[in-house]
């Protein structure tokens, strides 16, 4: 959705409410898990984006604060049957979390298996829904063609996801682009509306950062180290 205005005459918490900020390398260690999330919520991040594991820290580090936690499901790789996806899904939902950032399963996105594709969004989305949480459905978009990014953008929409991401940050089958202008274009395009986008991958700078709010992003996955980057 187009901001109400320009980057340029946004306040520093206008802007970090884009920012869900990842936490996500899985050497970190308790300690600089703890650190990390502190940080998030002193920049007034919209959420902290945590694996599982670091549910517990997250909990105890976002009581009372404006900073919500988003949870990772199924990553990065997205492969589990649909089966465990919500069995998983449904622990994580026990807590009181903003959002649900799952994995599609892009083998399948590839393989145009587009009725299990929906089916498996719709019932994570109908189980999130349910517990009053948002669902985000990462797709990997470097490992997919425009043509199939726009497909799985309809797909997800119609399924009932929240919002569309790009990318894990943990694919290494290409080159790494991420969340670059024109594949953020293609989801937008393809969503028409019916669901937010997110991206995340390759976001290190306040001139990609502001370029992509002014497209009609609506979220964006920054690493620990970009936030103050880009919010300067």
């Amino acid at each position: 959705m187009k901001p109400p205005k320009k980057t340029e005459a946004m306040n520093r918490d206008e802007l970090a409410a884009y920012i869900d900020q990842s936490v996500l390398k899985p050497e970190f260690t308790q300690d600089e898990i703890r650190r990390y999330i502190r940080e998030g919520i002193d920049f007034k991040c919209k959420t902290v984006c945590i694996n599982p594991a670091s549910l517990p820290i997250a909990l105890e580090l976002c009581a009372g604060t404006k900073t919500g936690i988003c949870v990772v499901c199924d990553f990065p790789f997205g492969l589990s049957s649909t089966e465990s996806k919500l069995a998983q899904a449904e622990i994580i939902l026990k807590s009181s979390i903003a959002d649900l950032d799952m994995v599609a399963n892009y083998g399948w996105i590839k393989s145009g298996l587009w009725d299990k594709l929906e089916a498996e969004i719709k019932a994570a989305a109908d189980l999130c829904h349910k517990h009053g949480t948002i669902l985000k459905v990462i797709l990997e978009t470097d490992a997919l063609t425009a043509w199939e990014t726009a497909k799985a953008t309809d797909a997800a929409c119609r399924a009932g996801a929240d919002f569309v991401k790009t990318s894990t940050g943990f694919f290494t089958g290409t080159g790494a682009r991420g969340a670059t202008p024109e594949i953020i274009r293609v989801m937008i395009e393809a969503a028409k509306g019916r669901c937010k986008v997110k991206g995340s991958g390759g976001i290190r700078t306040r001139e990609q950062f502001f370029e992509l709010i002014d497209l009609g992003i609506d979220r964006m996955g920054i690493g620990y180290k970009s936030t103050p980057v880009v919010l300067g």
